[in-house]
C-alpha cells in the first residue's frame, strides 16, 4: 500500500475559545498520526474571513502537511464535517 502526500487546511471557530480550538487542532492530529504521518504542522493563527461564516468573521486557521493511504482522506473529511466548530476544511493531494 503506497502512502500519498496530502495537506489539510483547518479553519476552526473562536466562538468557544483557545481551549476548544486547541482541542481540535489535537483531535484532528492525533486521528492523522493514527492513521498515516504527520509532517509539518503550520500554525497560522487568527485570521480575518473573507466573507461570515455563521455569523463569525474570525476563524483559526492550521494547516497540516501528511502521508497516508488514498481511503483515509475521505474519512477524515468525514469526520471534520460532523465536527461542531470546524467552520471549513480542504484536503489536496500533493504533488510528488
Amino acid at each position: 500500500m503506497a502512502l500519498r502526500n496530502y495537506e489539510i487546511v483547518m479553519v476552526f471557530s473562536l466562538s468557544k475559545g483557545d481551549e476548544a480550538v486547541e482541542a481540535l487542532k489535537t483531535k484532528f492530529t492525533d486521528l492523522i498520526a493514527a492513521n498515516g504521518t504527520v509532517g509539518e504542522i503550520d500554525d497560522w493563527g487568527k485570521k480575518k474571513l473573507a466573507y461570515p461564516i455563521n455569523y463569525e468573521t474570525e476563524g483559526y486557521y492550521v494547516v497540516v502537511d501528511f502521508q497516508s493511504d488514498e481511503q483515509f482522506p475521505a474519512e477524515l473529511d468525514r469526520v471534520i464535517n460532523i465536527t461542531e466548530g470546524v467552520l471549513r476544511s480542504l484536503i489536496v493531494a500533493k504533488g510528488e
